[in-house]
C-alpha cells in the first residue's frame, strides 16, 4: 500500500520533478487516457485510478507495484487490473519510461505484447492442398451492350 502524502508533501515531491513529468500529471491526455481506459474496462472509480496514475508519476508508487495496487487498493479482479495496468503503461507511462527509470533508478519493463495466436493448420497449408470450390455462373456481372 502506498504511502498517505499531504497536500504540501506532494506539492515538494511535484516541485522537484522533471518538468515532463510535471507536464505529464495535468495534462489533458493523460486525463483523457485514463478516463477512456476506465470506460473502455467498465472501471467506475476513475478518480482512484488517476490518483495512482499521480502517485506512479510522482515517484511514490514503483510502476510494478501500480496493478498490485489496483487490485488490493480499489478491489478490481485480477484480469481486469492487469488488463488495466497494461493500457495505462501503454499510452501513459511508456511515453516518460526513461524519466520514470531515472526517478526511479531502476529498469522498467516494456508493456506486454499480446500472445501470437497460432493459426489453425488448414490456415497454412500449401495451396494445392486446400480443396477449391467448383466454379459456377457469376450472377452479378451485367451484360456488355
Amino acid at each position: 500500500m502506498p504511502k498517505k502524502y499531504t497536500n504540501k508533501e506532494s506539492w515538494k515531491l511535484f516541485e522537484k520533478l522533471p518538468e515532463e513529468l510535471q507536464e505529464v500529471i495535468f495534462s489533458v491526455e493523460t486525463a483523457n487516457n485514463i478516463w477512456n481506459i476506465c470506460e473502455r474496462n467498465r472501471v467506475d472509480e476513475i478518480s482512484k485510478v488517476a490518483k495512482y496514475v499521480g502517485n506512479v508519476l510522482l515517484g511514490v508508487l514503483p510502476p510494478d507495484e501500480f496493478q498490485e495496487t489496483l487490485e488490493k487498493e480499489m478491489g478490481i479482479e485480477k484480469d481486469l487490473a492487469k488488463k488495466v495496468a497494461q493500457e495505462i503503461n501503454r499510452f501513459i507511462f511508456y511515453p516518460v519510461k526513461p524519466l520514470l527509470e531515472e526517478l526511479y533508478k531502476t529498469e522498467i519493463a516494456p508493456p506486454a505484447k499480446p500472445t501470437k495466436i497460432t493459426p489453425p493448420p488448414e490456415a497454412t497449408a500449401p495451396p494445392e492442398e486446400i480443396p477449391k470450390a467448383p466454379p459456377r455462373e457469376d450472377v452479378y456481372r451485367e451484360p456488355i451492350e
